[in-house]
């Protein structure tokens, strides 16, 4: 199907209706191109990615920047991560609930109106949560510490916040080294009803109510294990969703054949980009890949590309996927971030500049490394892309593992403040402080030293005289030249203040 057919299509379909086109691909597990639509939202072409949010929103980056400088046509909000959404419930009704508006949750988070939004219920990837869940309820974690809520509530939710896609509830027991067979039989039948109501509180929406995608979660067990769950989905539900939900990327062999149209959302969280390369060589179409954020916080500037460049050397040796601004080396350098990058940090500023604003803890200094990292991903998806579309993806995967190193480089500052959720459940126990204090008093010895420092020596200022001079006191006063030699004490005496004789 060419461009234009397919953009003529997506005109001629309903609102709300999310489209997703195959326009290339080889067998079921075979990288492929794609694209997904809805009326009135940004097209996304896969393989891609959507950015990750904090809060419902970028981490680092404001959203009149998200406007201007992240090229991202979606992104996922996780509902325990809204503080307005799950914190006060069931006490009290969150505050934006009764924000009476249409598409409530993007008019809260100012998201712009053409970008595509994903609500699921935890974060990718979600803390351990120590609160089990049970037939009808999972547990999240809050800033205010781990709760649970029910299926009917994320339901109501759902329609409520009216995001695009909403993922479907996923009964997965988050940290356990290992599950049981039987624990594994309730994570089918929990998922399975779990995603009926979800169905069925889309379809109890009024007339004029918009409506929305829902993507199945396929969970990281053998596909004989969740087979009724599968067979339910094909039988009975695979006309009343829109995609899927992937948490491990190397079961989907285990995909039933009648659910490869739809378009693949992974959870499974890659470490690097090798990995996101061998998802994407499976077949997996949109990711939310967490490693972008992690990078940032560590002040890591990603540098690499899809393809790889060839070497200019017969060394063995492989490049970094990025840079470290905390090191040293770069507190004179004026090149840019990347060469050839034309991001809004590559093209305005310099490594130096980003240097000393991370060694200041200026904010600053972490909004421009997202930039450039969003821009540096959105640059490895096009190359991506463009490579499947040449048939050369393999060969390029194969070129970029010999070019760059297999892992991104250890964090070496300290990064920004820290949130509660980038904490395992097991350190909030811990007394210590997650962050270091920002000031603390200097000693004696320190003062010492500041002081010699800047020419101060201690004890070699005069002490002040706490006296009045007269003599520079009566220069002051205007008085008569005859009066000039006059005894001081007697001047002083005679002294009056006008305004006084005025009176």
């Amino acid at each position: 199907m060419s461009v234009e057919s397919s953009m003529q299509k997506l005109d001629q379909l309903p609102p709300e209706m999310l489209e997703f086109t195959l326009l290339k691909t080889t067998g079921a597990l075979a990288p492929r191109l794609g694209r997904l639509s809805l009326s009135g939202r940004k097209s996304i072409l896969t393989p891609g990615f959507i950015g990750n949010t904090s809060r419902g929103v970028i981490p680092h980056v404001s959203q009149d920047n998200f406007r201007k400088g992240v090229d991202v046509n979606g992104v996922y909000v996780a509902l325990e991560d809204c503080k307005c959404l799950v914190e006060k419930h069931p006490q009290t009704t969150p505050p934006i609930f009764s924000h009476d508006v249409p598409e409530s949750l993007r008019d809260f988070i100012a998201l712009p109106q053409d970008t595509l939004l994903v609500l699921g219920a935890r974060r990718n990837p979600p803390i351990y949560s120590p609160v089990p869940n049970t037939n009808t309820e999972i547990g999240v974690l809050t800033s205010v510490g781990f709760k649970s809520i029910s299926s009917e509530y994320y339901a109501a939710a759902a329609r409520k916040l009216q995001p695009d896609i909403v993922v479907g509830l996923a009964d997965i027991p988050f940290g356990q080294e290992s599950v049981g067979i039987k624990r594994k039989d309730k994570m089918s039948d929990r998922t399975e009803n779990w995603l009926r109501d979800i169905i069925a509180k889309r379809d109890s929406i009024e007339e004029g109510e918009k409506s929305w995608g829902i993507f199945a979660p396929l969970l990281p067990i053998d596909r004989d294990l969740q087979s009724w769950y599968l067979e339910h989905l094909v039988d009975e539900m695979v006309d009343k969703i829109n995609g899927v939900a992937i948490y491990d990327a190397y079961l989907l062999d285990d995909l039933p054949d009648q659910l490869h149209h739809l378009p693949r959302l992974s959870f499974h969280a890659p470490a690097s980009p090798h990995e996101l390369l061998r998802q994407i060589s499976l077949g997996m179409d949109i990711f939310t890949v967490p490693f972008l954020a992690d990078a940032t916080d560590a002040g890591i500037v990603l540098d690499f590309k899809f393809p790889a460049l060839a070497k200019d050397d017969d060394s063995s040796t492989r490049r970094s996927l990025g840079l470290d601004m905390w090191s040293d080396s770069h507190a004179c350098s004026v090149t840019p971030l990347s060469e050839g990058c034309g991001c809004y940090a590559c093209t305005k500023h310099h490594r130096a500049y980003l240097q000393h604003l991370l060694a200041a803890k200026e904010m600053l200094g972490w909004v421009l490394i997202q930039m450039h990292n969003h821009a540096t991903l959105s640059a490895f998806f096009t190359g991506v892309r463009a490579s499947i579309e040449a048939g050369t993806f393999d060969a390029d995967v194969a070129a970029f593992e010999a070019y760059y190193e297999p892992t991104l480089p250890e964090k070496t500052g300290q990064g920004p403040r820290v949130r509660g959720y980038q904490f395992r459940s097991e350190e909030h126990a811990k007394k210590e402080k997650k962050n270091p204090k920002a000031f603390r008093k200097y000693g004696e010895d320190e003062i010492v030293k500041l002081k010699a420092a800047h020419g101060q020596q201690p004890n070699s200022r005069p002490e002040m005289r706490d006296v009045i001079d007269d003599e520079a006191l009566l220069g002051l006063v205007g008085m008569d030249d005859s009066e000039a030699h006059a005894d001081p004490d007697v001047q002083i005496e005679n002294l009056r203040i006008e305004d006084d004789a005025k009176a």
